[in-house]
């Protein structure tokens, strides 16, 4: 169902969607986020780093971070430490190659890898008798989020009882179409260049299965996509990639109640990123978009927590708890 108004309003100084998106990713602070840090082995026999808030409470949050994102960004921590006040327990995980050290297969993580987010999910609920999961995805850990929930909607664990997500780029092809406009430069370069040096370690990890001679050559999210993300995760191309792991393909099956919320003046995103059709007659998916929050931005003047965060916790109060 589409939700006719969001209440979300920016504060005055943040003027467009880039300062909304910037300013919070550079100066946002969250203190007193202590992590318990836990290693957990992956089918595949790799890892995946995963840390907790816990209290044996008996609801838990999985909360999964952006693109090139780790469990430390401010809107992680923002999240988990909004919720763990709340009395419920955190579990915010890092994709491979996220959490400070480089995982050990050749495989990264992508926006549609969710067997990992499976993996997490089937962890969390082994190491407690939870009554309720939620989860909450922001950006590309909304893809995962949403893609999961669809791809599961025959053998969804009991326990988990819906999801939020934030700033979710629900068609991959849109997405990256926006980031090549000369406006979002300053992303995409930055993005790049944090998988440049990704790329670099992996190429001297396995020299037989990747290259990092010409990276020089890669302009676009397209040209990663073809040289490293399709062979390494088995697509065939970047538009292969596009087109099986986007999230709007899977989102008339999802049947737990979840929250999309895409602001209108995010940078990273364009119209196809916005699933107005598959939302508006469905019974299970809210579909918010505010005028203004940015790319995980959503800033709040004067309070510690932002909107993301008081949204994520009044949709679960009034249709899951």
């Amino acid at each position: 169902m589409l939700i006719p108004k969001s209440n979300y309003k920016a504060p005055i100084h943040l003027f467009n969607g880039h300062l909304e998106t910037i300013v919070p990713s550079i100066f946002r602070k969250i203190d007193g986020v202590d992590y318990m840090r836990e290693r957990v082995n992956t089918p595949d026999g790799d890892f995946l780093d995963l840390d907790w808030l816990t209290n044996d409470y008996d609801k838990l949050v999985i909360l999964s971070h952006g693109l090139e994102g780790s469990s430390e960004r401010h809107y992680i921590k923002g999240m988990a430490k909004y919720f763990h006040q709340r009395h419920w327990d955190i579990l915010a995980w890092n994709c491979r190659s996220c959490s400070g050290e480089m995982n050990l297969r050749p495989r990264f993580y992508h926006h549609g890898a969710t067997n990992d987010l499976q993996t997490v999910i089937e962890h969390g609920l082994s190491t407690n008798a939870y009554n309720t999961v939620v989860l909450i995805g922001m950006s590309m850990g909304g893809s995962l989020t949403l893609k999961y929930l669809g791809e599961q909607c025959e053998k969804l664990p009991d326990a988990v009882k819906g999801a939020v997500t934030f700033s979710v780029p629900c068609s991959l092809k849109a997405s990256v179409r926006s980031l090549e406009k000369r406006s979002n430069k300053f992303y995409k370069k930055r993005f790049l260049k944090k998988l440049e040096k990704k790329i670099a370690l992996k190429a001297r990890m396995f020299p037989d299965k990747i290259r990092y001679q010409g990276f020089q050559n890669i302009k676009s999210f397209s040209d990663f996509d073809n040289q490293y993300t399709a062979p390494l995760h088995g697509f065939t191309d970047a538009e292969d990639f596009y087109r099986k792991a986007s999230a709007v393909r899977y989102l008339t099956e999802i049947n737990v109640p979840t929250l999309i919320v895409n602001a209108l003046n995010d940078p990273m995103l364009e119209r196809d990123c916005y699933p107005v059709e598959a939302a508006k007659d469905h019974s299970f998916v809210h579909l918010e978009m505010p005028e203004k929050g940015g790319h995980v931005g959503f800033s709040l003047l004067g309070s510690e927590f932002n909107w993301a965060e008081k949204r994520a916790f009044q949709f679960i109060d009034q249709y899951i708890e």
